[in-house]
């Protein structure tokens, strides 16, 4: 057994299953997968395992055409880099269609490829898949192997054709060393904002497909990148429209891709067009990022655009403030991705925020802190009756969450908790990161039901004897 992990490329003609291969192989749907031919554009990877093997797979579009331009080259040749950087490819064809011509195609980019070739009869299952399986011998690639991805059927057999494959034992899971977990970074916007391109001129190279179209990303792709000896992991989103005009169930799939990929983030960095910035799709996106707990960042785009730079970012940032006040001073980075201009501020950036998101408070300078801002402005009186706040702790970070135990907790105002959470951020240097409180009260022994303690309610008080 050696430490050899495969490189899984699956290929082959539009909406044959390459995508739901790819969900099967990795153990979770992280391609979206539709019935209409084209879904797939730009190549995704994943680590995956087939039995107690290892894998890394290449998930690919299926291009029509290698006369046409646009959209569909840029597809073919994303294809063509993910078959030249495999291992092994894997070659899907509809069994219950037949071979078509499409995939006579394939076979021959196959042959001249020269890598070790796979051939799989996918929707194998039934009666009506054997004249499909049968024919696939024609493309003269060897026996083919029969499958069905969405039922997972015939993945024993295709584990062992990958072990003939590779001529060796692969690597097993169950020896697997873990990796430092990478700084997750999900990069968002409107549609058409310039996501793709951004994270193309950060990392120095074409890989995301882009386009003067709207909506060319579909997927979340994930690209891992190395920045300053650090693992990093750019996730490039769906641009995300106006809920009420999101109606295709494709871009409701893009949309929940999307949202998935926030949620797994760690910081977000939004995408906003100088030329029209904190639009209120702009203010939604970043509001949902900061409620989901994550630390954000906002990039202004097209910055080379703007006459006077400098009053237009102050102007900016007071308005940004005034909109988003749970979000103040959270990092304004101005760049221009097509003339690479402030581009070399954003990952230090970046990399300061998540440090701040972790960031960990110790007890004595938390409660040094609060006796001060309760000297400078005291909690007022509910119904005539004081709130005394006794004891604040940090219980967690990422985000910093904290405990406040005071006296009479539900009857604390909200805006009285706004005033510390923004003296926190303040006084401990946490811009632009979310920041936890929440106010619990101490149990008192003498009383059971004391208006304002956890268990809520207002009961009677103690009875006199």
């Amino acid at each position: 057994m050696t430490d050899f992990i495969p490189r899984i490329a699956v290929v082959g003609r539009p909406n044959v299953g390459k995508s739901t291969l790819f969900n099967r192989l990795a153990g979770k749907p992280l391609a979206i997968v539709d019935d209409r031919p084209g879904v797939t554009r730009d190549r995704r990877e994943a680590v995956g395992r087939l039995g107690d093997m290892d894998l890394r797979l290449i998930d690919t579009a299926g291009y029509d055409d290698e006369k046409k331009e646009g959209l569909e080259a840029e597809m073919r040749a994303q294809t063509e880099i993910a078959i030249k950087d495999a291992d092994i490819c894997l070659l899907l064809i509809d069994a219950r269609a037949g071979i078509m011509p499409l995939d006579q195609t394939f076979a021959e980019v196959m042959r001249k490829a020269g890598k070790p070739v796979i051939l799989l009869a996918n929707k194998a299952e039934g009666r009506a898949g054997q004249s499909g399986l049968l024919d696939s011998y024609s493309l003269g690639l060897g026996e083919p192997v029969a499958i069905s991805a969405a039922h997972g059927e015939g993945m024993s057999e295709l584990y062992q054709a990958i072990v003939d494959a590779i001529g060796e034992q692969p690597h097993k899971s169950s020896k697997a060393r873990p990796d430092s977990p990478p700084l997750r970074i999900a990069v968002i916007g409107r549609p058409n904002a310039g996501k793709s391109t951004l994270i193309n001129c950060l990392i120095g190279e074409q890989r995301l497909i882009t386009g003067p179209e709207a909506g060319i990303t579909r997927d979340a792709i994930a690209v891992d990148w190395l920045w300053d000896g650090r693992r990093v992991r750019l996730h490039d989103t769906a641009g995300l429209r106006k809920k009420g005009k999101v109606s295709d169930r494709l871009e409701r799939m893009s949309v929940a891709d999307t949202l998935r990929a926030i949620k797994f983030s760690e910081v977000v960095l939004l995408l906003m067009d100088a030329s029209h910035p904190l639009e209120k799709q702009d203010l939604q996106l970043a509001d949902m990022a900061f409620s989901e707990g994550r630390a954000v960042a906002v990039a202004i785009s097209k910055f080379d655009l703007v006459p006077d730079r400098e009053a237009y970012l102050k102007e900016v940032r007071e308005e940004f403030d005034r909109l988003l006040p749970q979000m103040s001073g959270a990092p304004l980075l101005p760049i221009s991705a097509l003339k690479n201009k402030g581009l070399d501020k954003i990952m230090p950036t970046l990399a300061i925020l998540h440090r701040n998101w972790d960031a960990k408070v110790k007890t004595r300078d938390l409660n040094d802190w609060l006796h001060e801002m309760i000297e400078r402005h005291p909690p007022p009186a509910v119904n005539g009756r004081r709130i005394k706040p006794r004891y604040l702790t940090q219980t967690k970070s990422r985000p910093p969450t904290f405990v406040l135990m005071c006296s009479r907790a539900a009857d604390l105002p909200d805006s009285y908790k706004r005033y510390l959470i923004n003296g926190l951020r303040t006084a401990f240097d946490l811009p632009g990161v979310p920041i936890r409180l929440i106010v619990k009260a101490g149990k008192n022994p003498y009383v059971d039901n004391e208006p304002g303690n956890e268990r809520g309610g207002s009961g009677p008080g103690p009875k006199k004897r």
